[in-house]
């Protein structure tokens, strides 16, 4: 089983080839903290957005650029961002921005 961190959702990581079952749980910061503390790949894309992460969740969260392909074993944790674009070089969630925190299964 993979966990993995991102900061979006896309069909593009589902096999588009066959019918999938999509299931979407919201989490609260505490589970997503207790998800990640076994390790985790992190495909958050933005350098910003992995430094807020990294603040929020005390992990250490790297910008990382990667396709992902979820199969039924993997556990996608999406952070989706509120409030609009973090401003440029933010190392803490501004005032009027939160995560809303998703993990995302195939069935």
């Amino acid at each position: 089983m993979s966990v993995i961190l991102s900061n979006a959702f896309s069909l593009q990581m589902l096999d588009l080839q066959r019918t999938s079952n999509v299931e979407v749980e919201p989490l609260t910061l505490d589970e997503v903290r207790q998800i990640l503390k076994e390790g985790f790949v992190s495909a958050v894309g933005h350098q910003d957005t992995a430094a807020v992460l990294s603040d929020i969740l005390g992990l250490d969260v790297p910008c990382n650029r990667i396709n992902v392909h979820l199969t039924p074993d993997d556990v996608l944790v999406v952070a989706q961002l509120v409030g609009g674009r973090l401003p440029e070089g933010s190392t803490k969630l501004p005032d009027g921005f939160s995560f809303q925190f998703v993990k995302v299964r195939v069935l």
